[in-house]
């Protein structure tokens, strides 16, 4: 069952504080679960934020509120984790990346499997210097350790608010290799989408799908990814704010 509680405002506002963003509900701070003051590094996020809170209706639905879901996370960080445990949970979908299991059959999906995910691997090798290969195997790939050392020096010159984005969006995507494409703006949220969810569509070319279900897990899906992608690179230029926040 999905979490609602009553709306109890009417108003929703931004100030600024110290340096830092706050949201107002009426004339009262929101705050995290955890019952810290709800502080973002950029004004542009923190009007993102409140156009999530505004845009309630008489019930709160929390799950629509992703931007405001994972800055509560950034600043309450609930499971006491570390940078190097976010950037390892990250680097662990390199093992299971949706676009490196390839099926053998049938020879149509083989096909579109090669024309869309090859050359997004190639991209990605080639941005980053790496060697990801693909597999038809159940086995995963043999990933290099040099390749996951460039992939772990990159993520570390990420702040802690931006790799949370990152996790949100690979685990959404069930592909790092997508959602850094995604993060450097090689591919657009809606073709992000369609790569990580190729196999599906093609199934759903065949057999249909079921009325209203896919769409709206699609729907609910491509929101999730596309919060993260705008949370990463609204964070992504606060860095000196962000430890600001964090004292």
């Amino acid at each position: 069952m999905i979490n609602e509680r009553k709306k109890f405002y009417k108003d929703v506002s931004v100030t600024q504080s110290e340096g830092v963003y706050e949201i107002n509900l009426d004339r009262r701070k929101l705050k995290t679960p955890s019952g810290k003051v709800f502080q973002v590094p950029s004004e542009a996020l923190a009007i993102a934020v409140c156009t999530e809170w505004d845009k309630q209706t008489d019930k709160i639905q929390q799950h629509t509120m992703q931007l405001t879901t994972l800055c509560n996370a950034a600043l309450d960080n609930p499971t006491g984790r570390s940078k190097q445990q976010v950037i390892t949970s990250i680097l662990h979908f390199l093992d299971t990346d949706t676009v490196c299991y390839r099926q053998d059959l049938p020879v149509d999906l083989v096909e579109l499997q090669t024309n869309e995910w090859d050359p997004l691997l190639e991209w990605f090798n080639n941005r980053y210097d790496t060697d990801v290969t693909s597999t038809m195997s159940i086995l995963p790939p043999t990933i290099p350790e040099d390749t996951r050392s460039k992939l772990q020096h990159h993520l570390m010159t990420h702040n802690d608010w931006a790799l949370l984005g990152y996790e949100s969006a690979v685990q959404s995507l069930k592909s790092l290799v997508v959602a850094f494409a995604l993060m450097d703006r090689h591919i657009h949220v809606e073709r992000a989408m369609a790569l990580s969810r190729l196999e599906e569509q093609f199934q759903i070319s065949k057999w249909g799908e079921v009325e209203w279900g896919h769409r709206i897990d699609h729907m609910d899906l491509q929101a999730r990814v596309a919060a993260a992608t705008l949370f990463v690179h609204l964070v992504t230029e606060t860095a000196h704010i962000i430890k600001k926040i964090a004292v």
